[in-house]
């Protein structure tokens, strides 16, 4: 097992608003700072999500996103970057694909890459392939690295399809992610048989929806694997929840899992090197 691993922050998300938590990272500025203390904790990653300056919504603009990453940018120019191409409120290639045309010193190491159609709760998440493929050729082109996002094993499946018609070359990154209520459950069964199907030279961390995510967390710890960890996919820091969680809370509970089992993060440098960006 490996003593390093990848921490990927994931602060906002598009679910939560400050009616739910007041915790949350909601303007640019405040995604900055949240970014800033979760990298004094060990963050070397960061999946980002941008809301409308207006209303809190999601939105695709990428003039927004390009203000959080300039902040981030600023004040840690080697953290790894990487901005969604979500589908649940924006269904357009044009929209969804926006922030991907950023450049120079605003360009994202990666992009988020979802790979199959899902419903959450309340809402459903449209990938049709077309989609899939569009999104990760202009990765490609754009010298933006996917991360591949994964909720089941059929979406590993189609990675190694991806991987066939020369969409997406190693090394390649995965988010698995359990617990949600129409994909794979948060047990070790799931997780193994995901982990087992990764094509060669994966990077892998685990995440979990909502109660799921200190559980997934700390298995993928003590399993040799990364995390994923953030307000995106869970707000509370108790099970009963009873407490709301910071997203300082969540990460620095998660380096103290790692570091009682002798594992720590790698550093920006370690984690590109290991991601095969420059």
């Amino acid at each position: 097992m490996d003593k390093k691993f990848i921490l990927n922050f994931t602060p906002t998300g598009m679910i939560p608003t400050k009616a739910m938590t007041p915790k949350v990272p909601i303007l640019p500025a405040e995604i900055v700072v949240q970014v800033g203390e979760a990298v004094k904790l060990g963050a070397n990653m960061v999946h980002l999500h941008a809301r409308d300056l207006q209303d809190g919504k999601p939105t695709y603009r990428k003039e927004v996103y390009a203000e959080i990453v300039t902040g981030v940018r600023a004040r840690h120019p080697e953290l790894v970057i990487c901005l969604s191409t979500s589908g649940r409120d924006f269904p357009g290639f044009k929209e969804r694909s926006e922030c991907l045309d950023l450049t120079g010193d605003l360009k994202p190491d990666m992009g988020s890459l979802t790979l199959s159609s899902l419903n959450f709760n309340t809402q459903a998440s449209m990938n049709a392939p077309d989609m899939i493929k569009s999104l990760a050729k202009k990765m490609q082109d754009n010298g933006i690295k996917p991360e591949l996002e994964v909720f089941d094993l059929g979406m590993i499946n189609y990675a190694h399809y991806l991987i066939t018609k020369g969409l997406i070359t190693p090394p390649y990154y995965f988010n698995l992610i359990l617990g949600n209520i129409a994909c794979a459950q948060a047990n070790l069964l799931s997780l193994g048989l995901m982990i087992k199907e990764l094509p060669p030279e994966s990077i892998w961390s685990v995440g979990g929806i909502g109660d799921h995510q200190l559980k997934m967390n700390a298995i993928g710890i003590v399993d040799g694997g990364g995390v994923r960890v953030g307000l995106e996919d869970n707000i509370y820091f108790d099970a009963d929840r009873a407490q709301l969680a910071s997203n300082s809370d969540l990460v620095k509970r998660i380096v103290d899992i790692a570091t009682a089992v002798g594992r720590t993060p790698w550093s920006h440098r370690e984690a590109r090197a290991l991601l095969g960006m420059a």
